[in-house]
Parts: C-alpha cells; structure tokens; sequence
C-alpha cells in the first residue's frame, strides 16, 4: 500500500534532523573560512591576533592563505552536501553506500582532530594563546561531536539504503 516503509519514512525523519544539526555548524565553518579566505580578521583585531586565536601554531603572525582559506570552505561545503544528501535533503548522483562512506571517513577526521586538541602533542604544535583555551574548550570538543554525528549518519545511511 505504501510506496515507502513507514519504518522508512521514520528512519528519513530521523536522519533529516541529524543531517540538519550536523550542517548547522559545518556551514558556519565554511563561512567562516570563506571570511578569512576575503581577509576577514574576526576574532581577532588583526592578521595576528586572527592567526593566534584560530590556528594557533607556535610562532604564526599571519593567517593561512586566501586560497588554504578557500580550499577548506570548499571541502567543509562538500561535506555539508554529503550530509544532506544522507539526510534526504538534497539530491546527489552518487549511490547511497558511497555517501555513506564519505560521511564516515569525514566523521574519522573529525574524531582523530577531537582527539589530537586533547593530547600533550598538539598543545606543543599550537600553544598560541587564546587558541590553546578556544582548541580545549570548544573547537576539539565541536570536532568530537561532530565527528560522532557524522559516524551515526553514515551507519543510518548504511542501514537505510
């Protein structure tokens, strides 16, 4: 009778909010590379005191290059695309599985760089403050989240084609 499973239509629900929570902040993560690609400076006041709050490496006075810049918005949009398709919400031409694997090797890199902000290693690679106290108290825990959403997603996408 129906042409989708109600258990599908529940499963679609479902990963539709999980893909919309997940390009909530994967959007506002590529515009803001997108910014900094233009030379915005926020949050800091200028190229220096960007580069310190959000790369952080031992030493930086400027930011990454417009076109680094660019280049990871570019990616980050990728990945939002990926997430929507999983989520029902944008139609790719790419199979489901394939999506699915994307999502979860894009959820690895967000889980391995989580991680990485919480080890003795990384906090010698970027001690810059404020980066140091931003990395620990919000960019490596965002990266854990989303990481773990990502890694759902996929499991969900896996399970739902």
């Amino acid at each position: 009778m129906f042409a989708v499973s109600p258990e599908r239509i529940g499963a679609v629900s479902h990963m539709s909010l999980l893909a919309v929570i997940i390009a909530v902040p994967l959007t506002a993560i590529a515009a803001l590379h997108a910014y900094w690609g233009i030379g915005g400076v926020w949050p800091g006041a200028d190229q220096r005191s960007c580069a310190r709050a959000v790369a952080g490496f031992k030493g930086i006075d400027t930011m990454p290059s417009p076109a680094a810049c660019f280049a990871v918005a570019g990616l980050v949009v990728a990945v939002t695309l990926v997430v929507l398709a999983l989520g029902d919400l944008f139609a790719s031409p790419f199979a489901r599985q394939s999506l699915a694997g994307a999502a979860f090797f894009v959820a690895l890199v967000f889980l391995f760089r989580g991680l990485l902000g919480f080890t003795s290693y990384w906090r010698r690679l970027t001690p810059e403050m404020p980066f140091a106290r931003l990395d620990a108290r919000y960019y490596s825990p965002l990266c854990l989240v989303v990481g773990a959403a990502l890694a759902v997603l996929a499991f969900e996408g896996l399970a739902t084609s």
